[in-house]
């Protein structure tokens, strides 16, 4: 009954607990310092693979594997569940390889439903080196089974901060930083239509939702405003994603599959003098995969940094 539940995003939200299942997730998050509280595992084989230190610390339940089999959402199942607190990204120990990896590039994922999406993009920005990535409210919940299963232990080597108020977007960028939103609309490609802002290809579409215009800071709070519609979407300069736009710090917007970009995504890279970063495809062809996006774009950005870096430091050597 219990593992039943805790599938549950309610489950989740009221008792603080995660649902963890396979080796490989497991002890990826105990050695990122998660609490386990209970491991269910069917033969004592499955506990040998795991840090003897920190399972010390759960109740160990012995079941049968057709137990497993029935709780279980893998088509086969390797025997092993746990029950962990819900991970906080403050007081995680992210691996040594991870850290010395990281980039002050970050990801802002908006109104990303799709469990799949979003477990592949959080692989993508761990992949990439992302300091961190930003979850606005509308996201679908990462600890979701099937974004865990996606996300290979992206969970357990970049933070991950939830369920975002667009207000609180600001505060937890750094200082300086240059906010740009991925779109897949090319308004240079032949028999394209006019360009309107944010509105072209699921990756980086806006969509009608709660405004939250931000000042020129920002980290200055959010105003309200008292019209909703396009009249206060701003324009974005647009450029190809391979030409130069990652500057130390920068953070990367992805837009969901439905809805794409919100107007306050928009209006966020506005006040930070970002841009709409064009993902060019062919004519006729909608729009890409958010995840696709977010790992052409991230590793882009990648690239990008580390080549500044390099040029920077070429310059430092010279007398």
């Amino acid at each position: 009954k219990v593992v039943t539940i805790a599938k549950s995003k309610k489950f989740r939200d009221n008792h603080g607990k995660v649902l963890l299942e396979g080796h490989r997730l497991i002890k990826d998050a105990l050695e990122a310092g998660a609490v386990p509280q209970t491991l269910f595992f069917s033969t004592v084989g499955h506990l040998k693979l795991l840090p003897e230190a920190e399972i010390k610390r759960a109740s160990l339940v012995k079941v049968k594997f057709e137990d497993i089999k029935t709780w279980s959402d893998l088509v086969t199942p390797q025997g092993l569940l746990g029950i962990f607190s819900k991970p906080d990204p403050a007081k995680m120990s992210y691996p040594a390889a991870q850290l010395s990896s990281s980039l002050p590039l970050l990801l802002i994922c908006d109104n990303i439903r799709d469990p799949g999406n979003l477990g592949t993009i959080l692989r993508s920005a761990a992949g990439a080196g992302c300091e961190k990535v930003l979850l606005t409210k509308g996201c679908v919940d990462p600890w979701e089974p099937k974004v865990l299963r996606a996300g290979m232990g992206a969970h357990f080597r970049v933070p991950i901060i939830t369920n975002l108020d667009w207000e609180a977007v600001p505060t937890n960028l750094p200082a300086g930083i240059q906010v740009c939103v991925a779109d897949n609309h090319d308004p240079d490609a032949p028999g394209s239509a006019v360009s309107v802002p944010g509105r072209a290809g699921r990756a980086g579409s806006a969509s009608h939702s709660p405004k939250a215009p931000v000042k020129s800071n920002p980290k200055a709070a959010l105003e309200h405003e008292d019209e909703e519609g396009a009249a206060g979407i701003p324009e974005l300069a647009a450029q190809h994603y391979y030409k130069d736009w990652a500057r130390a710090p920068v953070a990367m917007v992805i837009g969901g599959e439905t809805h794409g970009l919100s107007p306050a995504a928009l209006r966020l890279a506005a006040s930070t003098g970002g841009k709409r970063l064009i993902i060019p495809v062919v004519p006729g062809v909608d729009s890409l995969n958010s995840a696709i996006a977010a790992g052409i774009v991230l590793f882009e950005g990648k690239r990008q940094l580390l080549w500044r870096h390099k040029q920077e430091d070429g310059r430092q050597k010279l007398p």
